[in-house]
């Protein structure tokens, strides 16, 4: 069986580098190209020392050069709408992990999948770990009235909360079937302290250095409490996710979201 070519967008970034050592380590891959914003020079050194792929600003002119298979795109919400505006309608499918993605900017890719007959995979967070807390999280929250998230980053995460909190808060939201209970209290000594509310599920964030990511969820009612909590040790827990994304959306046609519909474990289909 041919080996999937894949080209990284934002391939200068941690976690780019850390992509394209992945890519190069499945014998099921192959890196062909490289695009970043900050791009200077033609190319770029693999991560793995098995050679160099070409590198430049523009995406079109890696798919022209390198014909790809995927893009996997790990940069911003600006950067995965541009993936998916030059990729594929150039037959480039796409798999991204940016997160803060309209709705808008979602159904676009949408459109563009579904007009092309192509696949695309975005998603929040491409560790398996973190997923599975999603889904524990939906399959609990039906028990429970009260739920707060707490997610905690490096101090130079750029938004607040991380898409992957959000996404644990609409799950729990989803699994609970509506709004959930939030305390609201009679007076408030410090503004804020309670977080963001998202239909009764209150959000909290802490950014400082020495973290990485983690995610941690409670659970309410009377006498009791449960905890789901899940830590990112390292850039390294994503890339099982991402390579199996990677094969994954040569299967499929149209954009899926979440990792949880790539693993099987999202909502059963009417």
């Amino acid at each position: 069986m041919a080996q999937i070519k894949v080209a990284v967008n934002g391939a200068l970034g941690r976690m780019g580098m850390t992509v394209l050592g992945a890519v190069c380590a499945d014998p099921g891959t192959v890196a062909v190209g490289a695009v970043d914003a900050k791009a200077s020079a033609p190319s770029l050194q693999l991560p793995d020392g098995s050679g160099s792929v070409p590198l430049s600003t523009d995406l079109a002119e890696i798919a022209r050069r390198t014909s790809p298979d995927v893009i996997v795109d790990f940069t911003n919400s600006e950067g995965a709408l541009m993936a998916a505006r030059k990729g594929i309608p150039a037959g480039v499918r796409l798999v991204s992990g940016s997160t803060g993605l309209s709705e808008q900017g979602i159904g676009e890719i949408r459109d563009l999948a579904n007009r092309h007959k192509l696949g695309a995979i975005s998603a929040s967070n491409f560790a398996l770990g973190a997923v599975l807390l999603m889904h524990l999280a939906r399959t609990a929250a039906r028990y429970f009235d009260y739920a707060d998230v707490v997610e905690a980053h490096h101090e130079t995460k750029i938004d607040s909360p991380s898409g992957t909190a959000l996404s644990i808060a609409r799950a729990i939201v989803e699994g609970h079937g509506g709004k959930l209970k939030s305390n609201v209290p009679e007076k408030a000594t410090l503004a804020g302290t309670r977080g963001g509310v998202l239909e009764g599920v209150n959000v909290h964030s802490t950014r400082m250095p020495g973290r990485l990511a983690r995610h941690e969820v409670t659970f309410g009612t009377q006498g009791q409490t449960l905890v789901l909590t899940h830590d990112t040790i390292n850039r390294d827990c994503y890339m099982p996710g991402v390579i199996l994304a990677v094969k994954h959306v040569m299967t499929v046609q149209g954009l899926v979201i979440g990792l949880d519909n790539v693993l099987g474990l999202g909502k059963p289909k009417p």
